[in-house]
């Protein structure tokens, strides 16, 4: 039996299968935008939860379309330095990455974080669903009702467009580690962590 008249047909089933499979594992992630002043420091300490696939550094909510590092560092187009946090729903929820970012951060401090000041660097949340929506403003009214902050200045607001920022900025906590411990030391980030959950 000549079974060369397969093989066509089964490469194109081998290769929907591929397409089949990696939309299927695209589906299993999903994805979530948080600000948290410096985009390197944020996407550092995303990447240490368990179930976080990746986070990448860019800018969001503001008005310039397709905004460069220089454009948004200056305070020219409303972004603010941001990360798109791409996660496993089976290994991490929603709200647990909301609860964890709040500790990440400074939720008093208003257009700026630590030693970074301006809009662009200040903190945020932005939610993709009503369902996310409802998460974040659960989780800022629990934080108030503890007592332990008067005013939360985190921006709570609906996702939009996210830009990636430049390829150097991805990863650079890996790339550049002197130079990344020795900005987050020097930024006072811990301590003043320290000093705001205790």
């Amino acid at each position: 039996m000549n079974t060369s008249r397969f093989k066509p047909l089964a490469a194109s089933l081998l290769a929907s299968a591929a397409v089949l499979a990696a939309n299927a594992a695209q589906a299993a992630t999903a994805t979530a935008i948080f600000a948290g002043g410096c985009f390197w420091c944020t996407e550092s300490d995303f990447e240490k939860v368990l179930g976080v696939e990746k986070a990448e550094s860019g800018y969001t909510a503001g008005k310039t379309p397709n905004p460069t590092y220089r454009e948004v560092s200056n305070g020219q187009t409303g972004h603010t330095e941001a990360v798109r946090v791409t996660y496993d729903p089976d290994k991490v929820s929603y709200a647990k990455l909301v609860e964890y970012f709040w500790r990440t951060i400074d939720p008093t401090e208003k257009d700026r974080q630590f030693c970074d000041i301006g809009d662009q660097y200040r903190s945020g949340i932005y939610w993709g669903s009503e369902a996310e929506r409802q998460v974040v403003l659960a989780s800022r009214d629990a934080l108030l009702k503890t007592g332990r902050f008067k005013t939360i200045h985190t921006e709570l607001a609906p996702a939009s467009t996210f830009y990636l920022a430049e390829d150097y900025h991805q990863d650079y906590y890996k790339k550049n580690p002197i130079r990344y411990n020795y900005y987050r030391l020097s930024c006072g980030r811990e301590a003043q962590l320290d000093r705001v959950w205790k």
